[in-house]
């Protein structure tokens, strides 16, 4: 089994290798400009990699970015081959990202947190406090002095 080091050189190579072909080699219409390769993941055994790619575009996009990437699975796993050196080329799987789809949840949710905020600034604006602006009774102020204690003095005797 290779060490984590090994597996992680051998994921930046594939990363950068795939890049540039999808850049320079291959001639698909379905991969322009619009593939973007994101990560790579290879096995600990170094027989599998896992390259994760973005579309931008719409999902008609994105399926034939998916068909176009699937058919030049072979001449990209030759590239990665050719400049790896290594005794077994890793097979490529190629999985779409989810990484934008979740920034814009993301994004949605935090518009939505402040459009929130913003109502309840705009509702809170003329708003005053309920209660006394001080609720706290202070030492010594002349409320205490208002008040009289009534003491009530009982004989000592209780029963009768």
């Amino acid at each position: 089994m290779a060490d984590n080091a090994r597996a992680k050189r051998l994921a930046d190579l594939i990363r950068e290798v795939v890049a540039q072909k999808l850049q320079r080699g291959i001639k698909d219409p379905r991969l322009g400009s619009h593939v973007t390769i994101t990560d790579t993941r290879v096995t600990g055994d170094l027989r599998e990699a896992t390259v994760f790619y973005t579309v931008y575009g719409d999902d008609e996009e994105r399926a034939a970015a998916a068909a176009g990437l699937e058919s030049a699975k072979g001449v990209l796993r030759s590239a990665v081959g050719a400049a790896a050196g290594v005794k077994f080329t890793p097979t490529l799987s190629f999985v779409a990202d989810a990484l934008p789809d979740t920034a814009k949840t993301i994004e949605d949710l935090l518009d939505k947190a402040r459009a929130s905020d913003a109502k309840v600034r705009e509702v809170s604006a003329g708003a005053a406090f309920a209660g006394e602006p001080d609720p706290y009774k202070k030492p010594g102020s002349d409320d205490e002095s208002d008040e009289t204690v009534e003491t009530v003095e009982t004989d000592g005797d209780a029963s009768e």
